[in-house]
């Protein structure tokens, strides 16, 4: 017999809420996968249901991912396709996905992204923060000596910083984020997409007074936090920088046309104060 053409591994993003923002190649994969691994099975179902998809789901999620690994891995195996979907956005990122993933790769099978909604990048896209550079922290520990080490650690981080956080959390989070990395530039993405979507820009502890005044907060948060400035570049003298191209060969003449180029000051003025010396 001629071996079996392994399946493919799909990694499929949903929606953050709104069902409307599913990709049309995304509904072909799950109408014709063999197989949805989904994170609830229920919240999966009624995303097929509204888009009239009849593919056969089964529950992946954090507390069964060991066994259902070994599952979904024999099905790819006899050339069977699945697709993975996470209850909303991109699966892996703060989801289930990274060892199904990590060991269909080891296997050598096709793992597939099939792109769409991100939490954290649609809260970048609307926040006003520098996006240039960022890091995706994720979740913080939940005890509070580890989450204040993890933001000690994340203090120096020039760029934009990332949170997942949970709505019980969030009033918390925002103090000890204005208490370790000081009251820096934040915005608040709270259940993006969906009916009662909320964006807030302001400073870690107006933000955290704004929903601290609510007694209760609902929903999937996103916060964001501006990075560390950046410490200026130390302004070298005249003289040192005279100084040190000498050391490396330049000759007295040389040194002072380079020095007055890299300080931006006329030959002269370099001249005059360097024969001072």
């Amino acid at each position: 017999m001629p071996p079996v053409t392994p399946g493919r591994l799909y990694v499929v993003a949903t929606p953050l809420g709104n069902l409307q923002d599913i990709t049309l190649r995304a509904l072909d994969v799950l109408r014709q996968a063999a197989l949805v691994a989904c994170e609830d099975t229920r919240r999966t179902a009624r995303l097929l249901q509204a888009h009239g998809i009849r593919t056969p789901t089964t529950s992946y999620f954090e507390h069964n991912e060991r066994f259902k690994t070994a599952r979904i891995l024999e099905q790819l195996r006899s050339g069977r396709d699945v697709a993975l979907v996470s209850d909303a956005g991109t699966p892996g990122i703060s989801d289930p996905g990274y060892r199904l993933v990590s060991e269909a790769r080891a296997e050598g099978l096709p793992v597939i992204p099939v792109p769409g909604p991100n939490a954290a990048i649609a809260a970048l896209s609307v926040s006003g923060l520098p996006t240039d550079r960022f890091l995706f922290v994720g979740f913080l520990p939940h005890k509070a000596q580890a989450r204040r080490q993890a933001l000690e650690e994340l203090a120096a981080v020039p760029a934009t910083l990332v949170f997942h956080e949970s709505p019980v959390r969030v009033v918390a989070a925002l103090a000890e984020m204005a208490k370790v990395l000081g009251d820096r530039q934040a915005f608040l993405c709270r259940e993006a997409t969906k009916l009662h979507e909320e964006y807030v820009r302001g400073s870690l502890a107006e933000i955290r007074a704004l929903l601290a005044a609510r007694g209760s907060v609902k929903g999937e948060v996103v916060l964001l936090v501006s990075g560390a400035k950046e410490a200026p570049a130390p302004v070298e003298s005249v003289e040192e920088a005279f100084a040190g191209l000498v050391a490396q060969g330049l000759t007295r003449r040389e040194a002072v046309k380079e020095t007055a180029r890299r300080l931006g000051l006329p030959a002269r003025e370099v001249y005059r104060r360097v024969l001072e010396t």
